[in-house]
């Protein structure tokens, strides 16, 4: 496995360095030496940010996580990392994919059944056309954090959902 360590807004000290490399360290169990891993650290005022990406075969491993401490953020994006290893190793197997970037062991090693991942509850609502800007309030009006509805402008499904900073995204199909 190889680390690379960036810092934004912040002297990255040995200390970082040598934190980051100790915990993502533990993921070597599941990866071949050739895998490489990302890893930003970054300060924005109070908020220590620790971003790890990890190129995988045709997809992407990735977990961001912030606290006021960064020792703090680097342990949870360690849990984060390997509970995704994990739902990954699923579709890998199901799929019956080569998992080229991961160890022979961790594929063939029998998965624990609660991390499969299981739709417990299904919804289903009569989608009237609006505009996005009505979907956004009725989104929230409900408190919810997205609202899937018909775009009166294109006659498609389209989903609202709220950013940081008090803005919105739509996300929309590309045909």
């Amino acid at each position: 496995m190889r680390i690379t360590i960036t810092g934004r807004n912040l002297e990255l000290t040995d200390g970082l360095k040598s934190a980051v490399e100790d915990k993502l360290g533990k993921l070597e169990k599941y990866f071949t030496p050739e895998t490489d891993i990302f890893v930003t650290l970054s300060v924005e005022k109070e908020r220590q940010k620790i971003e790890v990406t990890i190129p995988v075969k045709g997809n992407i491993i990735r977990s961001e996580q912030v606290s006021n401490d960064m020792y703090v953020s680097i342990d949870l994006v360690e849990e984060v990392i390997e509970r995704q290893l994990k739902k990954y190793k699923k579709k890998i197997i199901s799929r019956h994919q080569s998992g080229t970037n991961f160890k022979k062991e961790f594929i063939e090693k029998e998965s624990d059944a609660d991390d499969e991942i299981r739709i417990i509850r299904t919804k289903k609502f009569d989608m009237k056309p609006m505009y996005p800007e009505d979907a956004c309030v009725q989104m929230e009006l409900l408190g919810h954090d997205f609202f899937v509805f018909c775009n009166a402008e294109t006659e498609r499904v389209n989903v609202v959902y709220k950013r940081k900073g008090n803005t919105y995204g739509m996300i929309e199909p590309e045909f």
